[in-house]
């Protein structure tokens, strides 16, 4: 194979297949990467087109089930398809990092987070634990995670999900690897977060001449991060070009239809009369955990067959809202209404009929769905405990749901949820949230972790599924093209405070509330400029500022 001097990594002919059905099946079909140092390379495609999977390979890895079959990989000059397993562990974390799309699942929830940012350097021999662990508080600093001199010593699970995925990106820079393969790292991330953590890493890129795959299925932001962009579809490339080119003038229908994705757009609902009774009232609520106040004086009501969608940044209390309306968490003062009624406030002294009608998806079905139960299992539990079905009526029901969500019962009743896709996986969740036939869905970020294409898909099935069946939906979302997709009424919050509320037609439009113009200015643009502007006209001299502005 040769080699240009400032390749770093290069990839020919690379097949990889995965096991199913007692046979082996090529995924991946000869695909062929260059990156040199310094480069930063967008892979792009929907759920399916191989990008994790090239990604890990990047690495000499591949999931379990999966297998290189053919072609060659070669990092700085070693071939990883032929490297010892010794080899590449002295690599692995050293020189090459990866940063996982669900930090929530790969953090190990028995230690702090110091501890495992500090493993990598202390294994390797790059930094003792000292220095490594001052290293760490600097670069939480550096991704704008709060409190950086204490945040380290907590666990994962105190710490939200934006928060540990900044952590995460901190623990992947930690031995300043020359190779970071970043797997849609942003996705649990609001957008003003959003945009300091993507400054940040591209300062840590270009200071340290670090080349990056960056695997996403957001365009726009894609277009901030990569020098150049390959298109992926079903394991094979479409098309590569750099990234100006790619945004202005792509060649093949493929790409030109992820570029006009998010087409679907819901049609504005006449606001509710103001004689009926919401679904869900909750008026005044404050919550704490602990000595630590989270929502102050939250009020905002949810109809029948609409959607109120909350937005606000990572910590501003939409999740904790949800927690309160469940009776997971117990508000301190205020009250939650159903139909008129007011709901104990705690899950423990309700009904099972007021239970069954306030049902959760959950942002990530990775780790929502238990992965040792089959999908009629899962999805027939609630069912059996809230109708009381069994046998064969049982069955009946759930294929009826599956049906609902446009999964084959017959293909898909015995799967695990390790054999489905993403999307299918989400589809899984809302089945599940559907099986107690409840009045009111709070859909907590169920498109964030899913590619656009998916994620139309899933709008297109709660919109429909709304429709057919008057639920009501809170939908939170740190996504405001999403907002704009499905929502009647938006709610933001800041800081546990509800800021501005209203139809989304009118919070779309200026005026607008100071922190609802932050929120609107920072959704990214299909424009590769647009961060460089942004934290120009926002007053950051250079990109190494905006972790600290």
């Amino acid at each position: 194979m040769s080699r240009e001097k400032n390749v770093l990594l290069e990839i020919e002919g690379l097949k990889i297949e995965g096991w199913s059905d007692e046979k082996w099946i090529e995924i991946v079909h000869g695909v062929d990467l260059t990156l040199h140092r310094g480069e930063v390379m967008g892979l792009i495609g929907e759920s399916g087109a191989g990008k994790s999977t090239i990604g890990l390979a990047a690495m000499g890895f591949t999931r379990d089930g999966c297998r290189i079959s053919d072609g060659t990989i070669e990092f700085d000059g070693m071939d990883l398809t032929s490297a010892t397993e010794e080899e590449l562990r002295a690599l692995r974390g050293s020189r090459i990092a990866y940063v996982a799309q669900s930090a929530a699942a790969s953090f190990n929830p028995a230690h702090r987070l110091i501890d495992q940012h500090t493993e990598a350097p202390v294994q390797h021999h790059i930094k003792a634990r000292k220095e490594s662990e001052l290293d760490g508080i600097e670069l939480y600093r550096r991704l704008r995670l709060p409190n950086p001199d204490e945040i380290g010593f907590r666990y994962p699970h105190q710490v939200s999900g934006g928060q540990l995925q900044r952590a995460m990106t901190a623990m992947a820079m930690a031995c300043r690897p020359s190779l970071i393969i970043f797997d849609e790292p942003t996705t649990a991330l609001d957008v003003t977060t959003q945009i300091e953590v993507l400054a940040s890493i591209r300062d840590i890129v270009e200071q340290f001449d670090t080349a990056a795959l960056y695997i996403t299925h957001d365009l726009a932001v894609v277009a901030q991060m990569a020098d150049t962009i390959k298109v992926l579809l079903r394991g094979n490339e479409v098309e590569q070009a750099d990234t100006r080119t790619m945004l202005s003038a792509p060649k093949e229908e493929y790409t030109k239809s992820l570029w006009s994705v998010r087409s679907f757009q819901r049609e504005q609902k006449p606001p509710a009369p103001a004689d009926e009774t919401p679904v869900i009232s909750v008026q005044n609520v404050s919550a704490a955990y602990g000595p630590v106040k989270v929502l102050e004086d939250v009020s905002f009501d949810i109809h029948r067959g609409r959607t109120v969608a909350v937005v606000g940044e990572s910590g501003s209390g939409k999740s904790t809202t949800a927690r309160c309306i469940t009776g997971l968490l117990p508000p301190i003062s205020g009250q939650i209404f159903y139909n008129g009624t007011p709901l104990p406030a705690s899950y423990k002294s309700r009904s099972k009929d007021q239970l069954r009608q306030a049902q959760m998806i959950y942002q990530m079905a990775d780790t929502a769905l238990n992965p040792k139960k089959s999908i009629g299992d899962i999805i027939g539990r609630p069912v059996a405990f809230y109708s009381g079905l069994r046998g064969a009526d049982l069955k009946r029901r759930v294929d009826e749901i599956l049906d609902e969500i446009e999964l084959e019962p017959s293909q898909y009743f015995h799967r695990l949820p390790s054999e489905l896709s993403g999307g299918q996986k989400q589809r899984v969740g809302i089945a599940r949230a559907l099986a107690a036939e409840p009045e009111f869905i709070i859909c907590d970020e169920v498109t964030s972790a899913l590619d656009q294409l998916v994620a139309e898909g899933i709008l297109k099935l709660l919109d429909r599924l709304q429709k057919e069946l008057n639920l009501a939906y809170m939908f939170i979302t740190h996504d405001l093209a999403t907002v704009r997709a499905i929502a009647d009424e938006v709610v933001v919050m800041k800081e546990g405070r509800v800021v501005e509320a209203g139809p989304k037609d009118e919070m779309f439009r200026p005026p607008h509330h100071p922190y609802t113009d932050l929120l609107l200015s920072s959704v990214p643009e299909m424009d590769p400029d647009w961060l460089t502007k942004l934290l120009e006209a926002r007053g950051v001299d250079n990109i190494g500022e905006a972790a600290n502005t």
